[in-house]
């Protein structure tokens, strides 16, 4: 399903035709009002987004959607008649995936829209994630419950390592190994030392993190009684 957000109707039932006509499923909207009511019942598959509209400019929900975890990664082209340098850099720093400036073609729009999906379709496996944790490997990025983590190299390393392998114990000698390259003999608390402040950065989602006594570590889809 693809939405069209613009409010010049000969733009958008244009636009319907050339989708439709196309072999896409698409529906249209004048108002962001409209718009906010059909994404609160069904989230599209990519949206086109006018800049110009009423109640609400397009550059200010293009930020509100890329803030919400539910839209945060979704295709979104922006199709607008401002031209200048300063306008696309301004529409793809706020999070749009392509900018094209009216007047356009369909074909070249049904082109840009078959590309875009391609790449989020390519990059949908590009994240790995256990209860509400998700890491996207790709950006070195972690979020939890939606909320951007920060972390330390070697506590993301750590934490990929546990989410790539939900359910299997690690020993700490294992990890030291895999993670810090090296062999240990011996006691060493680096590994505990680092469970410990990720357990505490991860908030209620470092109880995903469970220690096996006596063993080591691993992360499931549930915290641990």
């Amino acid at each position: 399903m693809i939405y069209l957000l613009e409010d010049d109707s000969g733009i958008r039932s244009f636009v319907l035709y050339a989708l439709n006509s196309s072999g896409f499923e698409a529906e249209g909207f004048e108002t962001p009002s409209e718009f906010y009511k059909a994404m609160s019942a069904k989230l599209p598959d990519l949206l086109l987004l006018d800049i110009m509209l009423p109640e609400e400019d397009g550059i200010t929900i293009l930020k509100k959607l890329r803030a919400e975890k539910a839209t945060r990664r979704l295709p979104v082209i922006m199709l607008t008649a401002k031209t200048t340098e300063f306008d696309k850099v301004t529409g793809l720093d706020s999070g749009a995936d392509d900018y094209i400036t009216k007047p356009f073609g369909a074909m070249e729009l049904i082109s840009r829209i078959k590309a875009l999906l391609r790449r989020s379709y390519d990059s949908a496996d590009d994240e790995i994630s256990a209860g509400g944790i998700t890491i996207f490997p790709s950006r070195h990025e972690v979020y939890c419950c939606g909320e951007k983590t920060a972390l330390t190299l070697k506590e993301y390393e750590l934490l990929a390592m546990l989410i790539k392998n939900k359910g299997e114990v690690f020993s700490r000698e294992s990890l030291l190994r895999k993670i810090w390259g090296y062999n240990f003999t011996g006691e060493s608390r680096t590994v505990d030392v680092h469970i410990r402040t990720l357990r505490s950065k991860l908030g209620s989602c470092g109880e995903l993190i469970e220690t096996i006594r006596g063993v080591g570590y691993r992360i499931g889809d549930e915290p641990h009684d």
